[in-house]
């Protein structure tokens, strides 16, 4: 069991979902082609600078981790130093907030290590940031993310809490008890630190350092529900903020975010990584004409050996993969480039967080229209937009 948690939250999927999992487990690690490089010949259109990529291991935080790194290059675009900041603080900040708000609805919301690409702008524009390198989170002697015996912990933690048992009443004391759990497997988060010889605080780093103003991000859902143009609720477990993003046509997904890429910008990214032409190992992610299952086993192992016809992605067939669970909201990377294949077809680059054991040294080609089909949300800077979407949203 413990082998298979590993696995699955290296995955990015959060711990409450484990049992749940077992297929959507087994889909994504034996997706691959044994000559899958050799069949796509990419040529980089752009990229921006990036950090290094990093590797979440066994933690639900692909979400703090992707768009810490969107920040990183938002720094690095405006002028300012490139370094990682720690994804753990900003995700030890979230958890904090989740738990009030859990307890505030009285455990009638999901609980768990994942969030959305929002979470960590707004943890950033309260609690500031901190260097990677002044918290890791590895507190008590591991050398890498293994969060699931914490969140068990904080989860039964709250679900006690929540009970009121101090005669009907909850305990003051609750929201102190549980930040004492995250300061024993995380490490206490230090009040100041130094960085290039100078003393900070979060708040004086994130204004000074990192100098990023959290009002300048916009968040994008696509969905046929509600009105375009307007803001509706991301409606998946991970938004524990409640929060609503701007609703926007399907053609203007992959618009903004060439408009953005090509401007030197980067996307903070949401997607399901559920289907068999999702390949980590590979590095390609795709949406073939024919549907997997009704593909032969030979078929089935040559889907990455090179570029294939893709299906048609409309609204509808978006929105009925919504609808019935066949996109959900599984994990958070970065959008960093746009390459061309052998035979000129655009594709993205996309910077991942589990390491760089794959082809691609931690990378991913991901076709725009699986970028069409299995987006759950993204998030840009404002001044990436292009003029109509500005004035659209009233920017």
């Amino acid at each position: 069991m413990k082998k298979f948690f590993l696995i699955l939250t290296a995955l990015g999927l959060t711990a409450g979902t484990v049992l749940g999992q077992v297929d959507l487990m087994n889909k994504v690690i034996n997706n691959k082609s044994t000559d899958s490089k050799s069949g796509f010949q990419f040529t980089t259109v752009v990229n921006a600078e990036t950090t290094p990529v990093e590797d979440q291991a066994a933690s639900g935080t692909c979400w703090s981790y992707s768009t810490n790194s969107f920040l990183e290059s938002e720094m690095i675009k405006a002028g300012g130093p490139a370094i990682h900041l720690s994804p753990i603080y900003s995700a030890r900040c979230a958890y904090i907030d989740k738990a009030e708000n859990y307890v505030r609805m009285h455990g009638a919301v999901s609980w768990g290590d994942g969030g959305e690409p929002h979470d960590v702008v707004n943890m950033y524009a309260k609690y500031g940031a901190i260097p990677e390198s002044v918290y890791t989170g590895l507190h008590y002697g591991t050398d890498k993310n293994d969060f699931g015996e914490m969140m068990a912990v904080l989860k039964a933690m709250l679900d006690e809490i929540i009970k009121a048992p101090n005669r009907g009443t909850l305990s003051p004391v609750w929201k102190d008890a549980f930040t004492k759990v995250l300061d024993t497997y995380l490490g206490d988060v230090p009040p100041t630190f130094e960085y290039n010889g100078k003393t900070y605080t979060p708040m004086t780093f994130a204004k000074d350092v990192v100098a990023l103003n959290p009002d300048n991000y916009v968040e994008f859902i696509s969905q046929t529900n509600s009105p375009y143009w307007q803001k509706a609720m991301m409606m998946v477990p991970d938004n524990w903020e409640f929060q609503h993003d701007w609703n926007i046509p399907l053609e203007d997904m992959t618009s903004i975010i060439d408009y953005a890429l090509q401007h030197g910008y980067t996307v903070a990214w949401g997607a399901d990584v559920s289907e068999r032409y999702f390949s980590w190992k590979n590095g390609i992610a795709y949406v073939p004409a024919v549907n997997p299952q009704e593909m032969t086993a030979e078929e089935r192992s040559e889907m990455f050996d090179g570029p294939r016809p893709e299906m048609d992605i409309t609204p509808q067939n978006r929105q009925e993969a919504y609808d019935d669970y066949q996109t959900t909201d599984d994990h958070g990377m970065q959008i960093t480039g746009i390459a061309k294949d052998q035979n000129g077809k655009e594709w993205y680059i996309v910077k991942n967080s589990w390491g760089t054991t794959n082809d691609y040294q931690g990378y991913l080609y991901v076709s725009k229209d699986y970028v069409k089909y299995k987006t759950t949300s993204f998030m840009v800077n404002k001044a990436a937009l292009p003029e109509d979407v500005k004035h659209k949203i009233g920017i």
